[in-house]
């Protein structure tokens, strides 16, 4: 095959290298720091678009890969955006007095809550010192004195009278002990001294009394009692009356002072809720007087020595809960939940233990979260963070829906639940930015009807970005700001131009930038380190090759267990000499922080037989389906390329040799057509090449992923067995524009130890793996002599024409049994 038709891909194009020459700077220190976002343009539209419109449902969900700057990003839209004079109001709880387990909510100016709150404490303060000044007043005492004095003597004029009575008609007022309290009693006088009903009746037994006269004391005695019973009822009347008078008093002298200090503040606060507030309040100062005196002493302990703890009144009621205060906030609130759990987003009801053990709450125990505070501005939470927290994620798609929150708490286990609490719903404007990745946004798409009604913006962070010259100076200057920020040593240009390099292999195509600059930031701060320990001031293309290196050993151990395991022969891989049906393919291991390539051996064996193509590995249950729709594209093929004037009658099996833990991707069949073809064309193979890239039926290769590492994973096994100058990788044509090679292999492609093949179809393969031409098909629908395709379509007629005769002789071995066994009619 002449070499020309190898089309090895150029050394320059095996890797792009940014010349440090076209960098116009020595150094990092002579550059302007980066303060623009870099390579989202698309993300920052959809942000803007969300944040610009109020209407419900318009909240952000943010996807991309972590490290594209997704929640730098939106912190510095949000620092740019025009929030001045959008500050929004003070919330505050206050008591409901009519039911105190349904607060109320009062909504001010920024500012104003505490304003308020303090207004309310002055109030009572107030109330306090005046309230007691007042009952000690000489006018008052005077008023009060008055009355209790006029009260007593109606008394005991009416008890004076009653007794004169008593006396008259023969009775007595006795006063009779029962336990710790007395009672008047009423008994008849014998002989100037009181007696009871009882001792009469005995001494009418005893003749001593006549019966008569004690008839006519007993009626007496009963209309005696009846008439104190009057004077009992009469005399509760009175008392009844006089604490009326009291009261009276107590609200004569007391509700200006009352009346007046409210009203100086419904003077400072125009607001008709909290005027309601405080005509509530001011009923229930009032009806609450007797709390506003001086607390007389304790009463002494009965135990000698110990000292019980006295409540103490701390007018709870008369209190303003502030939940959210915007005093010191200077524009819309830019909340950053880092731990969005029920409690942290929703606020909660704190429960508090009284004395005597019991679970209590108020409206003074009502919590904002992270959701209100942000009210009228915009909150920042983690998708998955948010979503993995019980209750939280019914709760916020409620609360975005009905645009109102009630704070309450969360108790899954609500026969634990002690509080009764209903605070008065609150309606929020908040705009809630959620940053997550594309697989939990498409999730929640799918299945949750309400999401795509609460998220209208779809945010995407693209991980890549196009490689310009714009974006270039945009890399250098983000790596200043790095250097800046973290007070790294300055990079001159040829480290520059490494870490720049470093972003395209991140990228996997030299028309790329990756975006995920937290991994940059990285390789700064580890190529600093390494400066470091060599003693230079200056970061050098050096000293970034050096924190390449040591990243990719600190997590390759895998991949030099399985290259030691080559080595010693117990993976068995050929780098030289050539075999029939077995050709080298290429996988890619993933260790999740990591990937490398290494070749696999492929082999093929065909047959006499109707099984088709077996693949083994499917067999084993060992094949993912895609690697299942790249083995039935062979089959495909051959009916395409050989089966127009004949059936295909064949049993092949394909077989990834030592492997054992599955295989996946499509990227092996072109792969394993080849070693398809040399099974039936009995033509060897190159085992000092190996073979990426997937095929369709019409037999053109397909581009495919983890090219550069492929290639590397072979150079490993070739440098580790020697290189000859004639060992290297085919890839698809359509992969050029993706490689990104390490320097050693680029140095070896140069000096021609190694190669690189592009290869456009299976016949432009097959010709670089065997040295024979493929051979086109003649007019006469044969291929032409000697070439693979007319030994592959000769192997497949031979094929078919053995199994037809084996069939044949089978169905006359049949027959003839048939006629032997057959019995005669004959005689």
């Amino acid at each position: 095959m002449p070499n020309g038709l190898y089309n090895e891909v150029p050394v320059e194009k095996l890797r792009w290298r940014c010349d440090p020459d076209s960098l116009s700077f020595e150094t990092t220190e002579s550059v302007q720091p980066c303060e623009e976002i870099i390579g989202q343009e698309r993300a920052l539209e959809a942000i803007r678009v969300g944040l610009g419109i109020n209407s419900i449902g318009y909240n952000i969900f943010v996807t991309g890969l972590a490290g594209t700057g997704r929640f730098t990003t939106i912190k510095m839209v949000l620092k740019g955006l025009d929030v001045t004079g959008k500050i929004p109001n003070d919330l505050c709880y206050v008591n409901n007095f009519k039911n105190a387990d349904m607060p109320h909510m009062i909504s001010l100016p920024a500012g104003e809550g505490n304003r308020f709150k303090k207004e309310m404490e002055t109030l009572i303060e107030g109330l306090k010192k005046k309230v007691p000044l007042i009952f000690e007043n000489e006018n008052y005492q005077n008023k009060k004195k008055e009355l209790v004095e006029g009260f007593r003597n109606r008394q005991a004029e009416m008890f004076r009278e009653f007794e004169k009575k008593v006396n008259k008609e023969g009775f007595a007022l006795v006063q009779i002990q029962m336990g710790p309290y007395s009672r008047p009693g009423i008994f008849p006088v014998v002989e100037g001294n009181p007696v009871n009903i009882e001792q009469l009746e005995s001494m009418v037994e005893e003749n001593k009394f006549t019966k008569e006269e004690l008839e006519r004391l007993k009626g007496a005695q009963v209309e005696l009692i009846n008439e104190l019973e009057i004077i009992f009822k009469e005399t509760r009347k009175s008392e009844k009356e006089i604490k009326d008078q009291l009261s009276a008093l107590d609200m004569e002298m007391i509700s200006p002072i009352v009346k007046d200090s409210i009203s100086d503040i419904k003077e400072r606060f125009n607001d008709e809720k909290i005027h309601r507030y405080l005509d509530e309040a001011q009923e229930d100062i009032l009806a609450n007087l007797p709390r506003f005196r001086e607390k007389e002493e304790a009463a002494p302990s009965p135990l000698p020595g110990l000292v019980l703890p006295q409540p103490v009144d701390t007018f709870t009621e008369y209190q303003v809960n502030v939940v959210v205060d915007n005093s010191e906030t200077k524009g819309a609130p830019i909340i950053v939940e880092m731990t969005p759990n029920y409690r942290n987003l929703f606020g909660t009801i704190e429960r508090v233990v009284e004395r005597s053990g019991v679970w209590k709450t108020d409206f003074t125990h009502i919590k904002a979260g992270s959701f209100l505070r942000a009210n009228g501005g915009y909150l920042i939470i983690n998708a998955l963070d948010s979503l993995v927290e019980p209750g939280v994620w019914p709760a916020l798609k409620r609360t975005l829906k009905n645009q109102v929150m009630e704070v309450q708490t969360y108790d899954p286990f609500y026969f634990f639940a002690t509080t009764a609490l209903k605070p008065e719903p609150i309606e929020c404007n908040t705009k809630v930015i959620m940053i997550g990745d594309a697989h939990l946004y498409h999730l929640l798409f799918g299945l949750d009807d309400d999401f795509k009604k609460i998220f209208k913006i779809k945010a995407d962070f693209d991980s890549v970005m196009e490689q310009d010259e714009t974006k270039v100076n945009q890399y250098v200057s983000f790596i200043c700001k790095i250097c800046n920020e973290e007070k790294l040593k300055p990079f001159d240009k040829t480290g520059v131009a490494s870490v720049i390099e470093y972003g395209m292999e991140i990228a996997g195509r030299q028309k790329k930038l990756t975006t995920r600059f937290h991994l940059i930031a990285d390789l700064l701060r580890e190529a600093n380190y390494w400066a470091s320990k060599d003693g230079s001031d200056i970061v050098k293309e050096k000293h970034v090759d050096m924190a390449v290196e040591k990243k990719t050993r600190r997590v390759n151990l895998i991949e030099e267990k399985i290259q030691e395991m080559i080595d010693e022969g117990i993976i068995m891989i050929d780098s030289d000499g050539m075999v029939v049906g077995q050709i080298n393919g290429l996988s890619v291991y993933s260790m999740g922080d990591y990937s490398f390539g290494k070749p696999s051996r492929i082999t093929v064996k065909t047959s006499l037989g109707k099984a088709g193509i077996i693949n083994i590995e499917r067999e084993s249950e060992m094949s993912g389906p895609i690697h299942n729709k790249g083995v039935y594209i062979l089959s495909g093929y051959l009916r395409d390329r050989y089966a127009q004037d004949k059936p295909i009658t064949m049993s092949a099996s394909i077989c990834f040799e030592q492997s054992y833990s599955g295989v996946e991707g499509d990227s092996a069949s072109s792969t394993e057509l080849y070693g398809l073809l040399s099974s039936l064309s009995s033509l060897p193979l190159r085992q000092d090449l190996a073979v990426t890239g997937s095929v369709n039926q019409k037999g053109e290769i397909q581009p495919i992923g983890g090219v550069n590492e492929k290639i590397e994973g072979f150079f490993e096994v070739c440098k580790a067995k020697g290189l000859t100058g004639k060992q290297g990788v085919m890839i698809p044509h359509l992969n050029v524009d993706d490689l990104m090679l390490r320097k050693d292999v680029v140095q070896a492609v140069k000096e021609g130890k190694f190669h690189v093949y592009l290869v456009k179809t299976i016949d432009h393969g097959i010709e670089i793996l065997t040295g024979v031409e493929a051979g086109g098909r003649l007019e006469n629908g044969r291929f032409k002599e000697d070439t693979v395709n007319d030994l592959v379509d000769k192997r497949l007629q031979d094929l078919g024409k053995k199994i037809k005769e084996y069939e044949g002789v089978g169905e006359e071995t049949k027959e003839k049994k048939k006629k032997r066994g057959k019995p005669s009619c004959e005689g």
